[in-house]
């Protein structure tokens, strides 16, 4: 049965956008190996505590003007991904504490509790927690 594999995030920097993810956010990497054929990186991370063979996100450091246009705003300014805890406010408050830029406040919506978030492109996150949170 098909899956989604990876969701490609263009990235300015590979060790930027690493030290971001991993370093803010607690994203675990998978891979980061050279291509040499390319002269590129293949880069791979997931969030924390998602199992093998969870979709990741591949990050992909631009290599054209347009590509490199889309840095930040690959969803021409909607949310563009969706980080589910189940944990909201260990996780909002441990984002918020490493310097995460939240453009809009916790809120109670139906399905649960959202913040909006900003990586360090500017593309939008929401960080998503149960309801019963």
């Amino acid at each position: 049965m098909p899956q989604l594999a990876h969701i490609t995030l263009i990235v300015r920097d590979y060790d930027e956008a690493l030290a971001f993810y991993i370093g803010k956010l607690g994203f675990t990497l998978v891979e980061d190996s050279y291509q040499p054929e390319q002269d590129k990186r293949w880069v791979t991370i997931r969030p924390p505590g998602a199992p093998d063979g969870a979709t990741t996100l591949l990050l992909a450091r631009a290599a054209t003007p347009e590509q490199e246009a889309a840095i930040g705003n690959q969803a021409a300014g909607r949310v563009f991904l969706f980080l589910a805890t189940d944990d909201f406010a260990r996780d909002h408050a441990a984002f918020a504490a490493a310097g995460v830029r939240f453009v809009r406040p916790p809120a109670v919506q139906p399905y649960g509790k959202v913040a909006v978030f900003e990586d360090l492109y500017g593309n939008r996150w929401d960080l998503i927690g149960p309801a019963r949170d």
